[in-house]
């Protein structure tokens, strides 16, 4: 795994409130213990159809957003359930960050632990970052771990991220994520 302390990518605008863990990774899949492989669970009851095929209406499979690595999701994200298994999913996909205005306070340190870089920022701030991903893959946000930054190429959007209180132990967590395989007894 990358080791994290800046990070530009495509950021895709996920629109939803209440993105419950069960939404993140479906039951079905959490029958490993392994951090791999379940990103292709990653919101699967919305990238795919009942009969197996893309939604082409979920963010995830337009082509703007095929790889992104940042999601902007709208509040309340992975609330619900304490599935480990949620932040394994979006680190498996490729997901680093995930920037809300609240989060389910478990996933939230679970993010921490395994390499996800969850930022807390203001409504107005989640809206000009917003703004910023709707671009698709013609801007990026940039996310710098030192100088607590998130920002895009939309004006004003340069969000001081300091409410998001990294302490030194999560520095260590996303700076060093975990081996892919590794598990923690």
């Amino acid at each position: 795994m990358d080791k994290f302390t800046t990070l530009d990518g495509v950021a895709a605008p996920l629109k939803m409130i209440n993105v419950d863990t069960d939404a993140i990774i479906p039951k079905q899949y959490l029958k490993t213990i392994k951090r791999t492989g379940l990103g292709v669970g990653l919101f699967s009851e919305k990238r795919f159809k009942d009969d197996g095929s893309e939604n082409p209406d979920f963010v995830l499979n337009k082509p703007a957003y095929r790889k992104s690595k940042i999601i902007v999701a709208d509040n309340n994200f992975g609330c619900g359930s304490s599935r480990e298994h949620a932040p394994w999913a979006l680190m498996d996909y490729g997901i680093r960050c995930v920037i809300s205005t609240e989060f389910g306070d478990i996933f939230y340190n679970n993010c921490f632990k395994n390499g996800v870089l969850p930022i807390k920022v203001s409504p107005e701030d989640l809206e000009k970052l917003f703004d910023d991903a709707e671009r698709g893959s013609n801007a990026t946000l940039s996310i710098d771990l030192d100088d607590a930054f998130a920002g895009g190429p939309a004006a004003g959007a340069a969000i001081n991220t300091a409410r998001t209180r990294v302490t030194s132990f999560r520095t260590v967590c996303i700076r060093n994520p975990p081996l892919k395989d590794e598990r923690s007894a």
